[in-house]
């Protein structure tokens, strides 16, 4: 499986007033927990920001 990079994540918050950037899903305590022993392993949740990417796959 491809590691998906966060910036990339429909799901990735980027706060410019405060400067905060974090994932907004909200994992459970298990997600959370095997996700983070893992990182290397690709995001269960990952979705792409690409506008073009998700046209592709409507053709």
């Amino acid at each position: 499986m491809a590691y998906h990079e966060c910036e990339f994540c429909t799901f990735f918050v980027s706060d410019e007033e405060s400067g905060e950037e974090y994932c907004s899903v909200n994992f459970d305590e298990d997600d959370l927990a095997r996700f983070l022993s893992n990182p290397s392993d690709s995001c269960p949740y990952f979705r792409s920001d690409d506008e073009y990417e998700i046209v592709k796959h409507q053709n």
